[in-house]
């Protein structure tokens, strides 16, 4: 069966709309940022064209990405998942935007809750165990939620916290808060969820940690990442 081209509908280029939603989520602009910037190039849009790109296709780009990355196989030993929460406020009421991050500092999964007990961390935990199997260790701060969650799953055993041990996690949230800045917030709950699941895949597509690679490896890898962008969603 052929597969339909999702762009079919649209008088604008595929690879225009690619260049926009990846500018417009991978790095910490506004929708009329993407637009000016496209209009020097000779491109001619509207901002509100670029917000209805990237709500339209960022979840499918996400979700390509996420197909083709490479999971450690079951069973690995080395396997390590660093657990953190962070404050977000929409429109004025706190939620808490829980964050699984592995220990070569790939984001796995976000979730967006309004409370942090119990129950909140178990849907995360399982819904994160669900899509990416078991973790040999699990790194988390001293909230007791998660030592309750993990009860619950009998999953305590691979629990550790201690000082320092979960700044991977901590860092991972950086890029996140310079979007998160640049777009003033978020007025939606449902939004918050859908961006943050976007913007994780996209960062780890592009997240080649240069400072532990030589200047030739990082260049080849840049290419690579950006050749395989502009197939997503191919016809």
């Amino acid at each position: 069966m052929k597969k339909q081209n999702p762009f079919r509908y649209f008088k604008t280029s595929p690879e225009v709309i690619r260049v926009a939603v990846m500018m417009y989520i991978r790095f910490p602009l506004s929708l009329r940022n993407v637009e000016d910037l496209l209009h020097e190039r000779g491109i001619d849009i509207c901002h509100e064209s670029v917000r209805y790109w990237w709500s339209r296709f960022g979840p499918m780009f996400a979700r390509e990405i996420r197909k083709n990355r490479i999971r450690p196989a079951p069973g690995y030993s080395n396997w390590r998942w660093h657990l953190d929460e962070v404050f977000v406020k929409i429109n004025g009421e706190l939620h808490y935007l829980w964050r699984a991050v592995d220990h070569e500092g790939e984001v796995l999964e976000v979730f967006v809750t309004k409370r942090r007990d119990r129950k909140a961390a178990f849907k995360f935990l399982r819904k994160a165990m669900k899509r990416y199997g078991q973790p040999h260790v699990i790194v988390t701060d001293k909230l007791r939620s998660y030592r309750a969650a993990l009860d619950v799953m009998e999953s305590g055993r691979r629990q550790e916290t201690g000082r320092w041990k979960n700044n991977r996690a901590e860092n991972s949230h950086l890029p996140f808060r310079r979007r998160e800045h640049a777009m003033l917030r978020f007025r939606l709950r449902q939004t918050l969820q859908k961006f943050s699941s976007v913007h994780s895949s996209i960062h780890n597509h592009f997240n080649h940690e240069r400072h532990l690679t030589s200047r030739i490896s990082f260049k080849n890898q840049r290419n690579a990442a950006i050749a395989e962008w502009r197939q997503l969603c191919a016809a």
